[in-house]
């Protein structure tokens, strides 16, 4: 697995431990090999993980909007920075980018490139691994809600290689690894 696309949080959330976990997912990939695709971002968990990679002597891609480049938030340490006109464009090329997907906590940005990816993978556009990294079970809500979501009939129910879940780094890298 060359690169790995990370999603996550542009702020830092409410607990240490998101902080925490967006470190080591970074030091893990750039001791593994991995190098980083992401929103290009300096903030929140965004920029934890790229300098994390980037202190472990990895590789970090961002893929960021003009008009956020243009606010000043863009990460200008990384290996290369992408700059799209829009986020339809941002996610298409991370998508291209990745070779997997790892959704860290986050808000409605997280959330909307986690399930771009998974319909994507649904629909056979794409196939490549996709995973939580649950801190704390931060993703059980959000994974009883897909489980409903099945159970009503508006999804089949997603098998385990189709959403790798791990409160590890170390472990959900090995799965994403294992079904590649």
């Amino acid at each position: 697995m060359e690169n790995i696309a990370v999603f996550c949080g542009s702020s830092t959330g409410s607990d240490p431990k998101y902080i925490q976990a967006a470190q080591e997912m970074g030091a893990e990939m750039a001791r593994q090999g991995i190098g980083l695709v992401y929103g290009g971002g300096k903030a929140g968990l965004m920029g934890t993980v790229a300098d994390a990679v980037l202190d472990g002597g990895g590789n970090v891609y961002g893929v960021i909007p003009d008009r956020v480049v243009q606010a000043e938030r863009a990460h200008r340490g990384i290996t290369k920075l992408y700059v799209v006109e829009s986020m339809h464009a941002r996610k298409s090329l991370m998508a291209q980018l990745a070779d997997g997907f790892v959704a860290l906590p986050g808000g409605l940005g997280t959330l909307d490139e986690l399930f771009e990816i998974l319909t994507r993978n649904q629909l056979g556009i794409i196939n490549k691994p996709v995973g939580l990294l649950n801190v704390d079970g931060y993703y059980d809500p959000l994974l009883d809600m897909v489980d409903h979501i099945a159970k009503q009939g508006f999804l089949h129910a997603l098998k385990t290689e189709e959403l790798l879940t791990s409160g590890s780094v170390v472990d959900l890298i090995d799965q994403m690894k294992s079904v590649q």
